[in-house]
């Protein structure tokens, strides 16, 4: 066996290809490639999935994430809490809005924001607490949420690879004053491009959401505020209405699979599976291992074998060059920086066969650790 992609896009493509082909030629048909009827039923129906008031689609998840930041009152000069085990696009709105992210290390278990190191790292400066969702699982936000409870902070979510996830039985997404999603085309729920949305239970927030994503338009040629061009596709709200009719089942069939690869890797001392927090509904964004011996060498013999394997994140965002303006250095956050040099992402997806998996967890059987 060879060829196993990290994500397969054409799997699912033809589990759904009909539908999908259907949509997009409605689409076609009435000509409506910019937002259109089917993003609003696309928000609409979203909403409804995460349990919040509203739903604005974007053109993708890092525009949610400046929207959200800006829409919020976040300014320059104003610190910003988050992880440095995370993608660029967290904190690269911080950059364009001369906003200083504050990185605090991460649980060892979890991969999340050490709920325990945030107080630490809160200044007169310190205005919001961005946590990551990261690889699906939620951050502990009965601890941020009476951290920010506590200090006067907005919590404002990054959940794009945590579409359905909850913690304590709440929806990712409704723990914060704004959530950012991402509908990149590899993510749970992902379109057929770049696409991204917010949500958001405040009323006013949402409005101007959609009015700084439309050049900060309401009515044609009426500009009040100076927006963007941010505006979601028609093609890619209806691929997303269609997959949001799926997106549940395909979860429940993550889960199966990473506790399949839970139960098969159990007799590798050297790997270590992770391990989601009672607390959380996890929904597998990615199946991260750690080898912490010989890694780039085990992901090599998984290249060589055709297993399509990954690191998501092999640097950490504090030492990023483009962030190095921030003054953080090697050894600042031990944990992130000792994970990043263990980490591999397993093929996951939904149509990953066990017989698949059998080969993955046989092949790193063979690995001469």
């Amino acid at each position: 066996m060879n060829n196993i992609p990290l994500v397969d896009l054409k799997a699912q493509y033809r589990s759904i290809k009909d539908e999908i082909d259907t949509a997009m030629a409605q689409v076609m048909a009435n000509t409506a490639f910019i937002m259109g009827k089917a993003v609003s039923e696309f928000e609409a129906g979203f909403a409804a999935y995460a349990r919040a008031k509203h739903a604005v689609g974007v053109s993708n998840g890092t525009e949610a994430l400046m929207l959200a930041y800006q829409v919020a009152g976040l300014k320059a000069g104003d610190e910003v809490i988050t992880t440095p085990h995370t993608f660029m696009a967290t904190v690269s709105a911080f950059a364009h809005m001369r906003i200083k992210p504050v990185f605090v290390d991460i649980d060892p278990v979890t991969y999340n924001i050490d709920p325990e190191r945030i107080e630490a790292a809160i200044t007169p400066a310190t205005k919001a607490i961005v946590p990551v969702h990261l690889y699906g699982q939620p951050a502990n936000m009965t601890a941020i949420s009476a951290l920010a409870q506590k200090h006067g902070l907005l919590i404002i979510e990054d959940a794009a690879q945590a579409h359905g996830a909850a913690w304590d039985g709440q929806p990712v997404g409704t723990w914060g004053l704004l959530t950012a999603f991402s509908f990149y085309p590899g993510k749970n729920l992902g379109a057929a491009g770049d696409a991204g949305g917010v949500i958001t239970n405040d009323d006013a927030l949402a409005r101007q959401v959609r009015l700084l994503l439309n050049h900060g338009s309401e009515d044609k040629y009426t500009h009040t505020a100076i927006g963007y061009n941010a505006r979601m596709d028609g093609l890619q709200g209806a691929v997303l209405g269609v997959k949001l009719r799926h997106i549940q089942r395909w979860t429940e069939q993550r889960r199966a699979n990473a506790a399949y690869y839970d139960q098969q890797l159990a007799e590798l001392t050297h790997v270590v599976t992770p391990k989601a927090d009672p607390r959380a509904y996890h929904v597998y964004h990615l199946y991260v291992i750690q080898v912490p011996s010989q890694r780039d060498a085990c992901l090599k013999f998984l290249h060589e074998r055709g297993i399509g394997a990954g690191i998501h994140y092999p640097i950490p965002l504090h030492l990023q060059p483009a962030l190095a303006h921030f003054g953080y250095k090697a050894g600042d956050f031990p944990v992130t920086e000792a994970l990043a040099k263990r980490i591999i992402s397993l093929p996951l997806y939904p149509e990953l066969t066990h017989e698949q998996m059998d080969y993955i967890v046989q092949t790193l059987r063979e690995f001469a650790f």
